[in-house]
Formats: C-alpha cells, sequence, structure tokens
C-alpha cells in the first residue's frame, strides 16, 4: 500500500512553518482506494505571499479542523503503507513536526517522486511537480492546492509504477528498483 500525499503550508521551514491543507490517496500500486482532503486551521497567520502562491487565506482556515483533530485519521491512512509525495522530505518533514508538537514521534517508510522521475523519465529540464507533469501531460486541477497536487502526483507515481513493472516484465537490468 501507498498513501501519495500532498500540503499546503505557512511556509518551507517546517520548525517554523504549519500545514494548512493536506490532501491523501491511498493507493494499492493499481488504484485509489481510500481519500482524505482537508483544510488545517494553522492557528498562526497565513502569510500574504502564501496567499498569493495557494488562494487559501485566513478566512478559508478559521474554521477549519486543526492538526490535532485530524492526525488520527493520517495516521489511520498511512500506516501498513508507504508515504509517497513530490519531493517527499518537505511534506514529510512538515507532518512530523506537527505530530512532534502533539509529542507523537511519526515514523514511516518514504517514496519520492522527484527521484523516481528522474530514474524512469530521464533527460528532463527540471523535475518539478508543475514542469514534469507539463512534459508528461498530466493535468494539475488545482495546481498549489493539496488535493490538486496529491492527485497528479498520483498520476505520475501510477507512471512511474508502469514503466517499473515494463522493466521487470522485459527483464532489463538497466531499469532501476522502483525503492
Amino acid at each position: 500500500m501507498y498513501t501519495i500525499i500532498d500540503i499546503e503550508t505557512t511556509g518551507q521551514s517546517y520548525k517554523d512553518g504549519k500545514i494548512t491543507e493536506i490532501a491523501l490517496y491511498r493507493h494499492n500500486g493499481v488504484e485509489i482506494v481510500e481519500s482524505f482532503s482537508t483544510l488545517i486551521n494553522p492557528e498562526c497567520e497565513i502569510p500574504y505571499f502564501i496567499t498569493q502562491l495557494t488562494g487559501i487565506d485566513n478566512r478559508m482556515v478559521a474554521r477549519a479542523p486543526k492538526f490535532f483533530e485530524i492526525a488520527k485519521k493520517i495516521v489511520e491512512m498511512t500506516t501498513s503503507a508507504i508515504f509517497v509525495a513530490h519531493n517527499v522530505s518537505f511534506d514529510y518533514k512538515f507532518i512530523q513536526e506537527e505530530f512532534k508538537r502533539l509529542g507523537y514521534d511519526y515514523k514511516c517508510k518514504t517514496m519520492c517522486t522527484v527521484k523516481l522521475s528522474r530514474k524512469y523519465f530521464p533527460g528532463h529540464a527540471s523535475y518539478s511537480l508543475g514542469k514534469i507533469c507539463d512534459d508528461l501531460n498530466i493535468l494539475i486541477d488545482g495546481r498549489h492546492r493539496a488535493s490538486g497536487d496529491a492527485l497528479a502526483t498520483v498520476k505520475l507515481f501510477e507512471l512511474i509504477m508502469q514503466k517499473h513493472q515494463a522493466g521487470e516484465a522485459n527483464g532489463s537490468s538497466f531499469q532501476p528498483k522502483l525503492f
């Protein structure tokens, strides 16, 4: 099992920043089997430049659940699954930090679609989510929003899985391992 995740945050630093939106798609290697998406009240002000980028403002999150209110759902959806994200260290560190603030040590095996894209789709000028999705004709419906970016990452993940399985079927020694 895999859980493909994307978050939006109040900034780049997981030590100082907070999550404002999360989307999780539990995937069995073939298709999505469960999904969850919500805004999150970060309990702090969202900087103007973040609102400009994501469209998420303080009014939108004022009545949204706080992280502790959705933490159990995250654990349920990531238990016995590999945590998958585009630039996984960003999303994973933010989520770990949010759990740390609650006194919980959150750990999962991780998989990065940036690294896998470089292996399975070499030669692209950029592996940012927007650029690689453009190059591979993956539509992002809602760029810089958790659900839109996570669904695009799901599609990218599925293409990577297809490439990986095709390499195994051909017995190619040039195909890198998925993990």
